[in-house]
């Protein structure tokens, strides 16, 4: 039976595990209509209600993929969506939190996920141009016009989260974190559990390397998110592949899978946090759901640690890393 979590103090509780759904999207691939609605009715039946999206995904094919498998169950669902990026023609050209642009996407996002409310809005990525406080203060202003439930960062730093959650409550910051990416152990970690704020890690499986299913940057097609990664080319690929034989050794040993090893030392982490591993596959969600009963004792969480503590490349390329709040 899937378990429940608090995210933050104001009374968003989610499933333990939740479901990424950029994937489904074209971000990693060709899309897949058909596996992708018999995946998410699929987290459902296994209890994850916690769905996470954003109009840049597609761009905005994702949100409206959600809204019409959610159609008459919405009730059943926890929503999470972004805003942030400035898209063209299709094509995202920059990040913007530009007070009418925020109000824009967000009115964008109900009519493509066919709600009346979002449970969970977030700033995509921090605009300089913009202080955070102003960005806020009109998600705060959605808030109490119904539109919006609870408020979220993705990639803020701790100035930042500090200065958005003085002018309203953040229940979450979204941000990358695993076995694999542990960049938010030393101040944002400390600094959301000071101000009570939940975790939701997204790529908990290190895009690929940690449940032993990554390829190398140059096999993937350009629309794929990982043909760029540092991570995945040359050397790097070579070590990173080495350190995370660690992971295959003790899910075979455990009998699990990969997958289920790195998300559950994320879960073991803290209550507070909620990864959101993404797939568009059935198969893959079943067995990231099963993470929820697996445990691993101390001598098993030393080993993942140290084979891992030192990872090969910059987890973005330089374009990316540079929308990145530190």
């Amino acid at each position: 039976m899937m378990k429940q979590r608090k995210l933050g103090s104001g009374g968003l509780t989610v499933s333990a595990i939740g479901l990424g759904c950029m994937g489904m999207s074209t971000a990693y691939g060709a899309a897949d209509e058909a596996e992708s609605i018999a995946t998410l009715e699929r987290a459902l039946a296994l209890g994850i209600n916690f769905f996470d999206t954003a109009e840049q995904y597609g761009p905005y094919e994702n949100e409206t993929l959600l809204g019409r498998v959610f159609k008459g169950r919405r009730h059943e669902v926890v929503l999470a969506t972004k805003f942030g990026f400035k898209i063209e023609n299709g094509v995202t050209t920059g990040i913007t939190s530009e007070p009418g642009h925020i109000r824009r996407a967000v009115e964008g996002s109900l009519r493509r996920l066919a709600t009346d409310y979002i449970d969970l809005l977030y700033q995509h990525r921090v605009d300089p141009a913009v202080p955070i406080e102003e960005v806020v203060g009109v998600m705060a202003d959605l808030v109490r016009e119904g539109k919006v439930r609870f408020l979220g960062l993705s990639e803020a730093g701790v100035a930042n989260i500090r200065k958005a959650h003085a002018v309203h409550p953040i229940s979450v910051l979204q941000s990358e974190y695993s076995l694999w990416e542990r960049n938010l152990e030393a101040d944002i970690l400390p600094t959301l559990r000071e101000l009570g704020i939940g975790l939701v890690p997204f790529s908990p499986l290190g895009r690929g390397f940690l449940s032993g299913t990554a390829q190398r940057a140059e096999s993937y097609p350009a629309s794929d998110f990982r043909h760029l990664d540092p991570r995945m080319q040359g050397a790097n690929f070579d070590a990173n592949m080495r350190a995370a034989k660690v992971v295959g050794a003790i899910a075979a040993a455990k009998g699990v899978s990969s997958s289920q090893i790195a998300l559950a030392w994320v879960l073991q982490q803290g209550d507070d946090i909620v990864p959101i591993p993404g797939t568009k596959r059935r198969a893959y969600l079943e067995q990231n759901a099963g993470a929820v009963a697996v445990t691993l004792d101390q001598g098993e969480t030393t080993l993942l640690e140290n084979a891992l503590r030192q990872v090969a490349g910059e987890r973005y390329s330089k374009e990316r890393m540079a929308w990145v709040d530190r």
